[in-house]
């Protein structure tokens, strides 16, 4: 795993993407600290990796001005606005659903407001990524998605899609985009990061643990 994890930094470097190194959960809030400005505005993508080491309590600390669509009250209609505000933020805290060993950073997504924040918008993208969310390559980031993530989502969501049940994509071994036409359904948009154009712009943080799904 070591020498997977050094390959994956050395690629994602060579990516144009900054990468920082966690040797455990605990010592990633201080790395998105020395990422992040006092009131910064900031937003973040659905993650349970988030949750797990810290970095959710961190941004709903009060320091940074938090676009929160968690917070209780809300309507559609204002979820969807903090998804448009989200595009003129300092910074989007998320995870990736895989990353490969090549370099390239993979994410499947139901709305789309995840996927296109990574792609364009906020002024910095913080990606934090478990161990086991490392994979050879593309087909294989996409597989550990129909087999593993979507599954384990649609269970946390309580989503009305096959995968929920069946404890897999009905479509695991289809083409990439294949699946349910679940109005439910959580993958819907597939996207690959191949390389950063603005240096600076992705920040991919590797815990040597796993983390979220």
């Amino acid at each position: 795993m070591e020498s997977r994890i050094q390959k994956t930094i050395d690629n994602l470097k060579a990516n144009n993407m900054e990468v920082f190194y966690a040797n455990s959960k605990e010592e990633i809030p201080e790395i998105v600290k020395g990422l992040l400005k006092e009131n910064d505005v900031i937003s973040c993508g659905g993650s349970v990796t988030l949750a797990e080491c810290g970095v959710t309590d961190l941004m709903k600390s009060g320091n940074y001005r938090f676009l929160d669509r968690s917070q209780p009250g809300l309507t559609r209609e204002d979820i969807q606005e903090i998804y448009r505000k989200t595009f003129f933020a300092d910074a989007f805290l998320t995870s990736a659903n895989a990353v490969t060993e090549k370099g390239e950073l993979i994410n499947v997504d139901g709305n789309g407001n995840r996927v296109t924040a990574i792609c364009f918008g906020p002024k910095k993208v913080i990606c934090i990524v478990g161990s086991n969310k490392i994979v050879p390559d593309v087909a294989s980031g996409f597989k550990r998605v129909k087999t593993v993530a979507a599954p384990k989502n649609a269970v946390r969501l309580n989503t009305q899609t096959p995968c929920k049940t069946l404890g897999h994509c009905i479509c695991p071994d289809g083409d990439i985009a294949s699946g349910c036409n679940s109005p439910d359904r959580i993958c819907a948009h597939y996207v690959v990061n191949g390389f950063q154009k603005e240096k600076g712009r992705i920040n991919v943080i590797i815990c040597s643990k796993p983390l979220g799904y």
